[in-house]
């Protein structure tokens, strides 16, 4: 049975969490090497040569605030796309999503296995599942754009989903969260994957069902209170494919 986290008041997806953190910070706490503190960065290679180099450069990313639309499905998938109940397709641009999770020690990054990555965004019009909201009704019940997937041995994830839409007051967005299995130390991080503000123009205002709210009404990245504490830092960089767009965001975890 899904579950909406409790808790969260509907404006709270306006609130930041945790901080942005700076080269220099990044240097001191990956020296310190305490299990409990952990780091959230995009590495710039592939894991494997970084393990085989034992060096790594990597950048700090931001944490972002988890909102108030997170909803235990419990469904492990990797297309997404669909109610489970229904089966119902939700409609938009395909983007295959893949996230390649690290563990950094050492000062050297290697994959991380068995890590869960879980993804939840809205629909084309803006509509998230799972919740009751007094913008847009109630969707209790509903799972559609959303799901988890665990790492693989080479520290990938991948889903199959749609672009989001908008909402009034948030640029558009995919939230995720990548946290422990339940073995081992326990880790949690979540925050947000944003897009270029003119790749979304034109998709909102040429296909639908995007159309069907157009594009004047949505806010822009630099406007948008959440995306300044870091977000040109989880900025995705869709290519086309298959009748779509691909993007692959890599992440490092100090743990």
């Amino acid at each position: 049975m899904a579950t909406q986290r409790q808790g969260f008041a509907f404006d709270e997806d306006d609130l930041p969490v945790g901080r942005v953190l700076g080269r220099r910070d990044a240097v001191r706490i990956l020296g310190v090497g305490a299990p409990a503190l952990f780091l959230v960065t995009g590495c710039r290679a592939e894991p494997a040569a970084r393990a085989a180099a034992g060096t790594t450069t990597c950048t700090a990313k931001p944490r972002l605030t988890e909102g108030p639309y997170y909803v235990d499905t419990g469904l492990n998938r990797s297309d997404i796309r669909a109610d489970a109940e229904s089966g119902e397709i939700e409609e938009g641009i395909p983007l295959a999503l893949s996230f390649v999770v690290s563990r950094i020690a050492s000062g050297a990054c290697s994959p991380l296995e068995g890590a869960i990555v879980d993804v939840w965004h809205c629909n084309a019009l803006g509509v998230y599942s799972g919740v009751n909201d007094p913008n847009f009704g109630s969707t209790i019940g509903r799972t559609w754009l959303r799901g988890y997937q665990p790492t693989d041995a080479r520290g990938r994830a991948a889903f199959a989903t749609v672009f989001p839409g908008w909402y009034p007051g948030r640029a558009s967005h995919i939230h995720f969260t990548i946290r422990s299995n339940g073995s081992g130390a326990g880790y949690e991080f979540t925050s947000q994957l944003f897009f270029d503000d003119a790749l979304l123009t034109e998709m909102y205002t040429s296909t639908s069902p995007y159309t069907r709210k157009d594009d004047a009404g949505r806010l822009r990245n630099a406007d948008d209170g959440i995306y300044n504490r870091g977000g040109d830092q989880l900025l995705l960089s869709p290519v086309a494919a298959d009748g779509g767009y691909a993007a692959t965001f890599d992440i490092g975890l100090a743990i």
